[in-house]
């Protein structure tokens, strides 16, 4: 018999989904902000939590609880939008889950079961932050970090990091395929597979790393592979560098898969900087070649989009993380972000907006000087205007 209490949460639940979602009061010019995240660990099915049957949970307890949910892929696919979502559960465990909406914005309902992937690797105890690339070979590829033991040191917080891949065409049937080899990188996190042939190979956007917290000198890395079944790269070039006293200074990593614009390859990256208060990640901006994607040729400077309120406020506090966003046919851009590695937001924007920010904001001057010269060229043009 189904216990009395789950309608008495389902009603909560029921309300949650369908609650409206407008935009918030935040304003940049650049993109809206919605009142509302369009995921939280509340969004979860009751079935996925809950025992119903009242004779085995006379009290209703949560069996298999959910702490977060966070770092979503998406993709639009049938129409509807689709999140891959990170799920992690009460034992730490992440999974993957696709929730979706015929609104971007709101009404994000999960299917009735998680993702089960081919369990291919059986070191493999953890995979998350999952990109969702709907390739021009007519496959939608998924490709995440797969966690394991570090074998090597006696540590239990050692670990290893790969970039698994698997790939589908609607989401439901997975097939998994070798995990990515960087011949010159000993470990991979933060990997996005480009949405077109470069050269008539498969290009990648990688993240080379020393150890699975140690990303050396390097930065966001570019490099292609011949047969995506077997998926090797020789040679990785570093188009985002790491630079002192900038957002980027601790590590950076490839976000969404790149948007084709107008004029640029619009890329959405994560950066991240020491303070006394723990990590601050952060999302940035820079643009590429239509033509060559390893060409960098538009780096505004500073954030593009910062924690801010209740944002900053989660498991890992001061953070914000992207791997997923979705543009239209008509412009728009919905940009899935989660804060604090907790909850999932969405940001509203378009493609010309994020191309004039691009070449039009200016590059960072590195120096207080230098960017206190900037800030006074604005102010006098400003004030010009302001007493015509």
């Amino acid at each position: 018999m189904i216990h009395s209490r789950y309608y008495e949460e389902l009603k909560k639940y029921e309300e949650l989904i369908q609650r409206e979602n407008k935009k918030s009061r935040f304003y940049n010019g650049l993109f809206d902000r919605c009142e509302y995240p369009v995921l939280t660990r509340e969004h979860i099915p009751l079935h996925w939590r809950y025992d119903l049957d009242e004779e085995s949970n006379p009290y209703f307890m949560e069996r298999l609880g959910v702490n977060a949910v966070m770092n979503s892929g998406a993709i639009k696919l049938g129409g509807k939008y689709c999140l891959a979502v990170r799920v992690e559960g009460n034992d730490r465990k992440s999974f993957f889950a696709i929730a979706e909406s015929e609104s971007p914005t709101s009404g994000f309902r999960f299917w009735d079961y998680p993702v089960v992937l081919p369990d291919t690797c059986p070191e493999e105890t953890n995979v998350y932050d999952m990109r969702l690339t709907k390739h021009e070979d007519g496959y939608i590829y998924g490709v995440f970090c797969s966690e394991s033991k570090d074998k090597n040191d006696p540590d239990l917080s050692a670990a290893e990091a790969s970039a698994g891949i698997v790939r589908t065409k609607d989401l439901k049937s997975w097939e998994r395929l070798p995990n990515l080899r960087t011949l010159r990188s000993p470990q991979q996190r933060n990997v996005v597979l480009h949405p077109e042939f470069v050269e008539g190979k498969y290009a990648f956007y990688t993240r080379p790393m020393d150890g699975f917290i140690e990303t050396g000198s390097g930065g966001i890395g570019f490099g292609l592979c011949e047969d995506i079944t077997r998926a090797v790269i020789d040679e990785e070039l570093i188009i985002s560098r790491r630079v002192y006293h900038t957002l980027t200074e601790a590590k950076n990593g490839a976000g969404a898969v790149p948007i084709k614009g107008k004029k640029c390859w619009i890329h959405i990256a994560h950066g991240v900087r020491n303070t006394a208060a723990g990590l601050r990640y952060v999302l940035y901006l820079f643009g590429t070649d239509l033509e060559n994607p390893s060409k960098v040729i538009a780096e505004p400077s500073g954030v593009f989009l910062s924690p801010l309120g209740k944002e900053r406020i989660g498991d890992v506090s001061n953070v914000v993380f992207t791997n997923g966003a979705i543009a239209e046919e008509d412009g728009a851009v919905y940009i899935y972000y989660a804060s604090s590695d907790t909850r999932m937001h969405v940001a509203e924007t378009t493609v010309d907006k994020l191309e004039d920010y691009l070449f039009h904001t200016p590059k960072d001057a590195l120096r207080s000087a230098d960017c206190v010269k900037q800030r006074c060229e604005l102010i006098d043009k400003n004030m010009k205007l302001l007493k015509l």
